[in-house]
C-alpha cells in the first residue's frame, strides 16, 4: 500500500531504468535530466493518448516540487495540452475535462513563458468549440469557460461563476 495522500502514477508501461527516472523526478526534480524526462513523458504521451491524462498530473506534480522545473517543462506541457486540444480527444469528455484542468492549474504561469503557444493553443480550443459537431454539453461547456476563464486574465469573474458554477452550488 502507499503512503496516504501520496499519489501513485501509472508508469509500469516503462522499462526499469525509465521508470526509476521518473519516480526520481518525481521526488527530486534536480536530480535528473528534465529535458530527458520531459521527452520521455511526451513521447509516451503521443504514441498513447489515454497516458495523456497521467502525463499531465506527472508534470504538474513535478512543477509542484519545486518551481526551478517548470522551465524545463514548458514545451513538452504545451505538446501535452495540443494533444489534449485535438478534435479527436475534444470528443471525449474526460480528455476536456483534463486539458481544461490543467489550463486551469498552470495556465498563467504556461502564457508568461511562451504567449505564443498559448495564443495557438487557444486558437485550436476557439476551433474545438465552434467547428466540429458531436461536442456534448459538457465538453463545450468547459471550452467555453477555459476561453472565458483565460480572456478574464486567469481569474473567474463573478458573472461567469454564477453562470458555470450556480448548478453545483448551494
Amino acid at each position: 500500500m502507499g503512503e496516504p495522500g501520496r499519489e501513485e502514477y501509472k508508469i509500469q508501461s516503462f522499462d526499469a531504468e525509465t521508470q526509476q527516472l521518473l519516480k526520481t523526478a518525481l521526488k527530486d526534480p534536480g536530480a535528473v535530466d528534465l529535458e530527458k524526462v520531459a521527452n520521455v513523458i511526451v513521447d509516451h504521451s503521443l504514441q498513447d493518448c489515454v497516458f495523456s491524462k497521467e502525463a499531465g498530473r506527472m508534470c504538474y506534480a513535478i512543477i509542484q516540487v519545486n518551481n526551478m522545473p517548470m522551465m524545463a517543462l514548458v514545451n513538452p506541457v504545451y505538446d501535452c495540452l495540443f494533444r489534449l486540444a485535438q478534435p479527436d480527444s475534444l470528443n471525449k469528455e474526460e480528455e476536456v475535462d483534463c486539458l481544461v484542468l490543467q489550463l486551469h492549474r498552470v495556465g498563467e504561469q504556461l502564457e508568461k513563458m511562451n504567449r505564443q503557444r498559448m495564443d495557438e493553443l487557444f486558437v485550436l480550443i476557439r476551433d474545438g468549440f465552434l467547428l466540429p459537431s458531436g461536442l456534448s454539453s459538457l465538453a463545450q461547456l468547459l471550452l467555453l469557460e477555459i476561453i472565458e476563464f483565460r480572456a478574464a486574465g486567469w481569474k473567474t469573474t463573478p458573472a461567469a461563476h454564477k453562470y458555470y458554477y450556480s448548478e453545483v452550488s448551494d
